[in-house]
């Protein structure tokens, strides 16, 4: 039996590069969540115009990697600290947010943040919210740096944060 987990951690073509490398991650499918515009396209989302956050949505195997381990390799590979941006990219749809899909999940996350915070020089300002509605993205967005390795942006920003997954998680990848 498979569960979900739905976090948004900066651009999603980096946070999907990440999970895609984490065993037990059946799925990764990129898209937006957290806003009030049903089925939000790309540019409304950019343009700010939708509340929603860039996100993943991860499908996953519970006996093979834990939500809490998901969670980990979140926090490890994007900046929970910074209000609507990760790096050079600035927005609300950059934000970082778990959107949990049950009391547990919520209760884990909450309790997982304030175990870290003491670990951090600035506040945790991470969302937590139940997720409503997740969009999956256009077709283009999906395995974005699989289809387009050589795209400048990518280049800089994905493999630092997969090198920061094998550093500090190891033990998670597939």
């Amino acid at each position: 039996m498979t569960e979900q987990a739905t976090l948004a951690g900066g651009c999603f073509w980096c946070t999907e590069s990440v999970f895609k490398q984490v065993d037990g991650v059946t799925e990764v499918v990129s898209g937006y969540a957290g806003g009030h515009v049903a089925d939000p396209s790309y540019e409304a989302v950019c343009r700010e115009e939708t509340g929603h956050a860039e996100c993943v949505q991860l499908t996953y195997d519970p006996d093979v990697v834990s939500y809490e381990d998901l969670l980990a390799v979140f926090f490890t590979t994007h900046n929970p600290t910074t209000k609507d941006r990760q790096g050079n990219d600035v927005g609300t749809q950059y934000r970082s947010a778990v959107f949990y899909h049950d009391e547990s999940q919520r209760e884990t996350v909450e309790a997982l943040i304030e175990e870290i915070q003491p670990g951090y020089d600035s506040d945790i300002v991470t969302e937590v919210e139940p997720l409503e509605t997740f969009y999956p993205a256009e077709e283009y967005h999906q395995d974005y740096f699989e289809k387009n390795p050589n795209q400048s942006y990518c280049q800089l920003t994905i493999p630092p944060k997969i090198e920061k997954l094998k550093q500090k998680h190891a033990e998670l990848l597939a």
